[in-house]
Order: C-alpha cells, then sequence, then structure tokens
C-alpha cells in the first residue's frame, strides 16, 4: 500500500464517546477507509475519550473489531490502530482534561502533528458546552496548529436552547472552526444536486417556476424506532429529520448560482432560500403541514408492532413519526412552485429521493384520452441506491403514432462498478482539509429552527386523537395524500422510480 502522505494535514483526532454506537459503526471505517486510500498522512493519531476503563490494547482491539465487523476487511489494520489511544475520561472533571493534554501533547511530538487537532463529540448535546469549556481551560486548544470541532445532531431542541448551545460553544472555539456534521450533505447525490444544475446547460434555464410545476423530497425508513424510544419521545420526525436533513436538501434545489464554488458563496446562498420560506400562523399549520404515527401493521407475512408498543415510549405518546408538508419560497425563482417533503419511520420501503416534475407543455399534440401523457421527471436517488433518473416520452414501435414513457439512468453503484464513499468518510475528509462547504453554518440552524419551531409549538400543544394513523409497512396517512391532491398533485411511487440496474 502506497500512502500519500501530503494528501491531508497532519493531525491528532480527539474522539469523545470513543466507546460508543455512532464510533463504532460510522467513523472508526470511515477513518480506516481514508488510510487505507492513503488520504490520510502517516503522521497522524486517534485519541478515544470514554468513562470505561480501558487500556489502550483493549480500546484498539474495539477498534479492530468494528473495522472488521463493519467492511469485512481488516487489511494493514494492525498499522492502523497502532495510531489509536486511550483516555478515561469524567466529563465534568478538570483533572480528566488535565491527563488529556499530556497525552495530546506527548502524541503531538511523537507523531510530529504540528499542534493540529480536531475534536469530535460524538456524545449527546448536553455535554457539548462542558467539554468545550473544559479544552478551553485545560488549554488543549492553545497551540500552533489548527483546531475544529466536530459537533453532531441534534443542535438543541428549539431555537432557545440552539442559542444557548451555540453560546456556550463560541465561547470556546469561533464559528470558522465549528464543523456542525448534518451526514445527509456528505452523501454522493445530495453534492450532486450542484452539478446536476450547474453544470448542464438543459437543467439551470429550467429550474425555476416557468417550467417546474413541483418538487417532492421523500426520506421513507423501514425501520421503527427501536430502541431509541427515549431519545425519540422528545425529538420526533420533525425534529429528527426535518429540520436538518429535510430542509438542507430543499435549501441546496432551491438556492440561486453561487458566484464560485466557495464555502462562504455556497452558505449565504442556501440561507437566503431558508430566508425566503413563507411564514405562517398557527392556525395555517394544519393547511402546510400534516403529521401521522404508526401503529401495527404488516410487512410480508411478518406482524410489525406499533410506536406505542416501542420500550420507552408513552402508551398514549403524542410523537409524530412521519411529517409531510408543503414548502413555498417566496422569491422571484420559485413563487407558486410547492416543494412537498415527506420522512417516516416503518414506511413501505427505505428511500431518499428527491423528484422533479416539469410542467406539462402547452399543448399536447399526441392527445389520447384512454393513455395521458406522462409529465417529464428528473429523480435524484439518494439511497439506498445512488443515480439519477430522466423520464422522457418517445415515440412507441409500431405502424401507429402513440408515445410511451422511458427512462435514462445513471446508477452509481452499477455502472461505476463501485459503492460511492461513505458519507462520514467524505466529511471527516472535509474536515480534515478545512473545507466547511458540506457542514452546516449557524445562521442556518438558527433559521430552520425558527421555520420548524411554530410547527412544533401547535403540535405539542394539540393531541392528536387520530394516533395511530397509518399502519406500519405502508407510506403514511391517508392526509398526506390530501395536501398534494388540493393543489391537484399526487406523491410519486417510490417504487415505480427506482433506477433500473444496468
Amino acid at each position: 500500500m502506497t500512502l500519500n502522505n501530503s494528501t491531508t494535514p497532519t493531525s491528532l483526532i480527539t474522539i469523545f464517546g470513543a466507546t460508543g454506537d455512532l464510533a463504532k459503526r460510522k467513523l472508526y471505517p470511515s477513518l480506516y477507509h481514508l488510510f487505507r486510500k492513503g488520504k490520510i498522512s502517516k503522521r497522524f493519531a486517534v485519541v478515544g475519550v470514554a468513562r470505561r476503563e480501558w487500556s489502550n490494547e483493549e480500546f484498539q482491539e474495539h477498534v479492530k473489531t468494528s473495522v472488521h465487523k463493519a467492511l469485512g476487511s481488516d487489511e494493514n489494520i494492525d498499522e492502523f490502530v497502532s495510531h489509536f489511544y486511550y483516555q478515561p475520561n469524567d466529563v465534568s472533571n478538570s483533572d480528566s482534561y488535565k491527563a488529556l493534554k499530556n497525552l495530546s501533547d506527548e502524541l503531538d511530538e511523537t507523531y510530529e502533528l504540528e499542534g493540529n487537532r480536531v475534536f469530535y463529540l460524538a456524545m449527546a448535546p448536553e455535554f457539548f458546552g462542558t467539554i468545550t469549556e473544559q479544552l478551553k481551560n485545560q488549554g488543549l486548544t492553545d497551540t500552533k496548529g489548527f483546531q475544529r470541532l466536530v459537533i453532531e445532531k441534534p443542535f438543541g431542541h428549539d431555537l432557545p436552547s440552539a442559542e444557548k448551545l451555540n453560546s456556550q460553544i463560541r465561547e470556546s472555539f469561533s464559528e470558522d472552526q465549528i464543523y456542525r456534521i448534518d451526514h445527509y450533505l456528505g452523501k454522493e447525490m445530495v453534492q450532486n444536486i450542484e452539478v446536476i444544475r450547474f453544470s448542464n446547460a438543459m437543467f439551470e434555464p429550467l429550474w425555476n417556476n416557468r417550467y417546474i410545476s413541483n418538487i417532492q423530497v421523500t426520506s421513507s425508513e423501514e425501520l421503527g424506532v427501536e430502541d431509541r424510544g427515549r431519545y425519540y419521545e422528545k425529538s420526533g420526525a420533525l425534529r429528527d429529520m426535518v429540520q436538518n436533513h429535510l430542509l438542507q436538501m430543499v435549501a441546496l434545489l432551491a438556492m440561486e448560482p453561487p458566484i464560485k464554488l466557495t464555502t462562504d458563496e455556497i452558505r449565504s446562498e442556501k440561507v437566503r432560500v431558508l430566508r425566503s420560506l413563507r411564514p405562517f400562523q398557527q392556525d395555517e399549520v394544519k393547511d402546510y403541514f400534516v403529521r401521522g404515527q404508526y401503529g401495527p401493521g404488516k410487512a410480508g407475512n411478518e406482524a410489525l408492532p406499533g410506536y406505542r408498543e416501542a420500550e420507552n415510549v408513552d402508551d398514549q405518546s403524542n410523537t409524530e413519526t412521519y411529517v409531510a408538508g408543503k414548502l413555498m419560497i417566496d422569491n422571484f425563482r420559485w413563487a407558486g412552485v410547492p416543494f412537498y417533503i415527506r420522512t417516516g419511520k416503518r414506511m413501505e420501503t427505505k428511500s431518499t429521493k428527491i423528484v422533479i416534475q416539469f410542467k406539462d407543455i402547452p399543448m399536447n399534440l399526441y392527445y389520447n384520452p384512454d393513455k395521458p401523457l406522462a409529465p417529464n421527471l428528473l429523480v435524484i436517488h439518494i439511497q439506498p441506491e445512488e443515480g439519477i433518473t430522466l423520464h422522457l416520452n418517445v415515440k412507441k414501435s409500431g405502424q401507429n403514432i402513440e408515445t410511451t414513457p422511458v427512462k435514462l439512468n445513471f446508477a452509481n453503484n452499477s455502472v461505476d462498478g463501485m459503492n460511492t464513499p461513505e458519507a462520514y468518510e467524505k466529511l471527516l475528509f472535509d474536515c480534515l482539509r478545512g473545507d466547511a462547504t458540506n457542514f452546516t453554518h449557524w445562521d442556518e440552524v438558527k433559521l430552520s429552527w425558527a421555520f420548524v419551531d411554530k410547527i412544533s409549538e401547535v403540535w405539542e400543544h394539540t393531541r392528536d386523537g387520530e394516533f395511530p394513523n397509518y399502519e406500519a409497512g405502508s407510506m403514511g396517512p391517508k392526509a398526506a395524500d390530501n395536501l398534494l391532491a388540493k393543489d391537484g398533485f399526487s406523491w410519486w411511487p417510490i417504487a415505480n422510480l427506482d433506477v433500473d440496474q444496468c
């Protein structure tokens, strides 16, 4: 294996929550991929920080197991884990951070890390303020290199809590040092939205209200709440998915072309979209948003339990596991075009897709009352498959002039013959390089919470007597269909939009 040591700066990566599920499933396999590909210099070190009293050897064995279980591969694994060290830590104890500083300084010298440090907080947000304060007070950020703080969602529970959390963190780190992860922004096809729009002359001139009738963004999950009942009861689908992932995708779809492809310019255009979201009064929430909660259902012959049957869930829970919404963006480009979003648990299929539906042509020369002309669609497949499908109409073979819809496909996982990089791998690499483009700026967080809070305030103070209102294994409540039907539209069936495998 040949490593390119100049690809990224050398760095000490400190992971708080090193024994947790996120680190095990995502961070260690992603770092291993970067190491195997030569995108991490050999001059790097990782310090795992958690409460357990582990030795370095126990931690390294844990990392080995995590990588092998996730990837089924362990080539050069011993060399990789030799860069990993462990430090037991009590989050609120200053002595723990003093010990961490001593270890960090020692590793900085051993690996010639030049004082570059990345702190990854893979922990609950209530610890963020305490950890960042201790990092600063105990001198761990007082180095000659760069210091970067990576934090996971949820960033707050609402706007006031997000503002309080941001103020705490900003006492120790400046905005340009904070990397707020939204893993959807690391997905290959989410990053492709900008390329599809801004590098193709056939799309950008049509990307407006003159030619697009509506845009649909769907993120559905087959799994239920599983063992996350305690967290989900406080969050719900609105906070868990809409406030971050779905609004981020809408911002990328609706943003104006940036002056240039820099972090600040792209973020500025996304912020303008979020500022343009049409505000609504509390009594208008029901006209724009639908909530749902799954009850018992079936997947094939398997019986599926309802949400209220999950562990740590109130048997009279008012928490939504499904959200559908209609967003209106009041600017010159998008006036009058609805952006429909939906997300839910225990749905029929696992899929994240974006469907751009173009307006019908002014006059249908091939009118057939028995077979309406199919609309043109551009479908961006984000997960589990990755690709693009363009739906067109062509002449059907034969003597008669009849149209038939066809699909032009590009599929990453079949055409390229390989899976695209995991989202965390791409985002970790960006962080090490100091590229914050695909991380969320505070202005985006603030605006998205301000928008979502109006909805959650109404829902929290109104019990939904129809819960549960959709069966596990279905595509959600009927009210979500009515949301589009009153505008003359319908949800596109996800199963009919799959990428045809090549």
